[in-house]
């Protein structure tokens, strides 16, 4: 832990820097603070540990924003931080301003090299009276601090000067990291398409939420929605369809890298997916001879599985394989790339696991992890590649006799796109009814028998056969995703249903600045605002 002696030498010499260069010298104000307790903040995911000293930080037009300046990450995320807070509160913080008149508080995001912050993602926040100081060994875990610290802003200020609004933050001291380092949302753009601009925005929204992973599904039998320079007609012809006959699309090559680009500015890693052997129906429409089901091709805009297949023993389909590999990992700087491989029923089960075999050694070739439905584990894979477990426990078994790592996303828990409950608008309900206590009362960390050890982390995965527009994508994801990023986060001691539905409450406002279309749960007892802190300000 940091010592209180380096923090306030840390926070003197800062204060020194900043104010001894004022040209006006002017007797500091004091705010009396009511007592307070940090403890009982509504913050999601729950903190691992959290020690209140009852006090409060102005967070006013007299703050300023200082970062550790060896290095432009974590620049940029007090330049976030600055951004986030103004469109929250209309400041507008000045960051790693060496000579500025009138601050009376500052905001130090600090690079450190501590010892017991341990783990990428580790951060330690102390709220003091004049100070909130930010610590990390890496800017992934300022970042994912920011996101604490944002989440502790009030909605609303304490208006007793008008000329000056305060918005009081609870003092104390946070220590953090998460359990599991994949912290994922899946969202399937291949059944419908979705925007770049939509993407981006269920970016932030998953931020915020400190998941670390977008796992984007990028083919499928109803389109293929990523371009492929060396196989330009997947995205010609393949590209076009989407379920319900709507005109699907696809990404250029320059918007996918747009998206990685958004996505790793707020630390969110991009997983590319191309379905195969089966799911192959628009590939194999744009490219016949990769068909191996030996029946006549036609765009297919149904919600039908199952019936498609490419010819596993005909070298062009690794030919087009190698190529979308290679195309598609250059632009993915993470080490994942993600096969699909499920729901292959029309792939004789010698072939299915010759197909997984070959597809496995070309994914690794271009310098990728290679991961799959728990489908995958039947074949004859290495203990490197990632099972993701989603319906079979005799195929997760599987994994764990191979050694694997699993991703968690069990669709009678996990599934973003099952229906809340008999009157949800949009979903399906073949995996059953998962309302928003369903979905966080469960143990990743023990589901079907799964050890802890083999766990990767937790993904939710939102199939979109149902949905066409970003509303309809916010209804079945939120509030459920919000329970998913706890799960996945924060410790399994550290989870309670009763604790969690209160903070969760808390969220609606959150919610609707972002202009998200939320589904009310009615197990919620939704909650506009916290009253503000009533204080009394004297110069």
């Amino acid at each position: 832990m940091t010592s209180s002696y380096t923090i306030k030498t840390l926070i003197i010499l800062l204060l020194a820097t900043t104010f001894i260069s004022c040209a006006e010298k002017k007797q500091k104000r004091v705010i009396n603070f009511p007592k307070t307790d940090l403890t009982t903040k509504n913050l999601i995911p729950k903190p691992l540990k959290m020690v209140s000293t009852n006090g409060g930080f102005a967070l006013d037009k007299f703050t300023a924003i200082y970062t550790t300046k060896d290095t432009a990450d974590f620049e940029e995320i007090g330049l976030f931080l600055a951004e986030k807070i103004k469109a929250k509160t209309n400041l507008e913080l000045p960051v790693n301003i060496d000579k500025i008149e009138n601050i009376e508080s500052i905001i130090y995001i600090n690079k450190s090299k501590n010892a017991h912050l341990d783990g990428l993602e580790a951060y330690e926040l102390n709220i003091n009276q004049d100070s909130v100081i930010i610590t990390s060994n890496t800017p992934q875990g300022a970042f994912r601090a920011i996101q604490t610290f944002r989440q502790l802003i009030p909605e609303t200020s304490n208006d007793t000067l008008a000329e000056n609004k305060i918005w009081t933050i609870a003092t104390g001291q946070i220590i953090d990291k998460p359990q599991f380092e994949y912290r994922g949302a899946m969202l399937d753009v291949s059944r419908h398409f979705f925007s770049v601009k939509d993407v981006k925005k269920y970016i932030d929204l998953l931020a915020y939420y400190k998941y670390n992973t977008l796992h984007l599904h990028l083919s499928d039998d109803q389109g293929w929605r990523i371009e492929i320079k060396s196989w330009p007609k997947l995205t010609e012809i393949g590209g076009q369809t989407e379920v319900g006959g709507e005109s699907g699309g696809f990404y250029t090559q320059e918007e996918y890298t747009d998206i990685v680009n958004y996505a790793a500015s707020q630390y969110i890693m991009i997983v590319p997916e191309i379905d195969m052997p089966g799911h192959t129906n628009a590939a194999s429409l744009s490219y016949p001879i990769l068909n191996g089901n030996g029946k006549t091709l036609k765009p297919y805009e149904g919600m039908r599985v199952g019936f498609s297949t490419f010819d596993t023993r005909k070298d062009t389909v690794y030919t087009l394989i190698d190529d979308v590999v290679r195309e598609i990992a250059a632009l993915s700087p993470g080490p994942y790339f993600h096969i699909g491989g499920d729901e292959s029923h029309a792939t004789k089960k010698e072939d299915y696991i010759y197909f997984v075999n070959k597809v496995e050694k070309i994914v690794q070739k271009h310098g990728k992890i290679m991961i799959g439905w728990d489908e995958i584990a039947s074949a004859d894979v290495d203990s490197t590649s990632i099972s993701q477990f989603w319906s079979s426990k005799e195929n997760a078994q599987k994994a764990v006799q191979k050694n694997m790592k699993i991703i968690m996303s069990p669709a009678k828990k996990a599934y973003l796109d099952m229906k809340y409950d008999t009157q949800s608008k949009h979903g399906l309900n073949w995996a059953g009814l998962i309302p928003t206590d369903t979905a966080y009362i469960w143990t990743p960390e023990s589901y079907e028998g799964v050890p802890l050890k083999n766990i990767l982390g937790i993904e939710a995965p939102l199939w979109s056969e149902t949905i066409s527009n970003i509303e309809e994508l916010e209804y079945l994801a939120f509030p459920r995703a919000i329970g998913y990023a706890e799960l996945s986060w924060t410790t399994q001691e550290n989870r309670d249903w009763e604790n969690y539905k209160i903070r969760l409450a808390h969220q609606k406002p959150f919610l609707n600045r972002m202009k998200v279309n939320f589904y009310p749960s009615p197990l919620i007892d939704w909650k506009e605002s916290e009253e503000p802190y009533e204080i009394i300000i004297k110069n």
